[in-house]
């Protein structure tokens, strides 16, 4: 027997999206739980209870003990570690231990990406800005430009197909659903040449396209149209 292991996702969360193209991946086996932050379930009992944050994504793993308590995981660069610890052969994200300087290298980007990027994307602190007056759209845009213009910086000199050399990393696993989310606030990607060029080879990925946003089952069908990605989710 084999570890359970359970995704509560949302769609169009860039920091869902993030578990699911590392489980996509690694080729672990999957149940989604929508969570749907429009209709504020991230708020309800049965969410917090597993995530104080009320957000998403929690990566639920049961032991093959079901005496076992499970393991609860509310946060999406904590689970990228813990799957890449215990999971570390199937399709390892990050670089050998003996390579130290690449490893800080894609911890670094992955950082850019989960402090400076995908914050001022998100709905939460969307909201909190409305009320003082500025262009939440414009604010939030610029702030993103400024973090993708460290990430261009870095890969620029660390790339090859891939952010850090030619596999997919964690920083890789970070950088394309932000990417996503920055096409939404207007932000022109092709101004980052590197980072274009990184996302077109991710996407041609089929473990990457199934963990698209696009293609997930709480994905609205006229979100899904025109879409050619891979099968859904497990």
């Amino acid at each position: 027997m084999t570890e359970t292991l359970t995704l509560h996702t949302y769609f169009r969360s860039s920091c869902s999206a993030r578990l699911r193209i590392a489980l996509q991946l690694k080729s672990l086996p999957y149940s989604s739980i929508p969570i749907n932050l429009l209709k504020n379930e991230h708020h309800d009992p049965q969410n917090t209870t597993l995530n104080p944050s009320a957000s998403v994504p929690t990566l639920i793993i049961q032991p093959p003990d079901p005496t076992q308590p499970p393991t609860i995981i509310p946060q999406s660069l904590a689970a990228l570690e813990y799957l890449e610890e215990t999971h570390p052969e199937a399709y390892p994200l990050l670089p050998p231990s003996t390579d130290p300087i690449s490893r800080a290298t894609v911890r670094t980007l992955a950082n850019i990406i989960a402090c400076d990027v995908q914050p001022v994307t998100n709905m939460r602190i969307l909201k909190r800005v409305a009320p003082l007056g500025v262009d939440r759209t414009a604010w939030s845009k610029e702030l993103v430009e400024d973090g993708f213009r460290a990430y261009e910086e870095i890969v620029a000199k660390t790339a090859g197909v891939y952010s850090v050399g030619d596999g997919i990393t964690l920083a890789d696993v970070c950088l394309l659903p932000a990417v996503w989310g920055a096409e939404r606030v207007g932000v022109e990607v092709g101004e980052f040449p590197t980072i274009m060029r990184v996302r077109g080879n991710l996407e041609g990925v089929e473990a990457v396209r199934r963990a698209h946003w696009r293609n997930q089952e709480d994905t609205p069908e006229e979100f899904r149209v025109g879409f050619e990605g891979g099968g859904g989710g497990q």
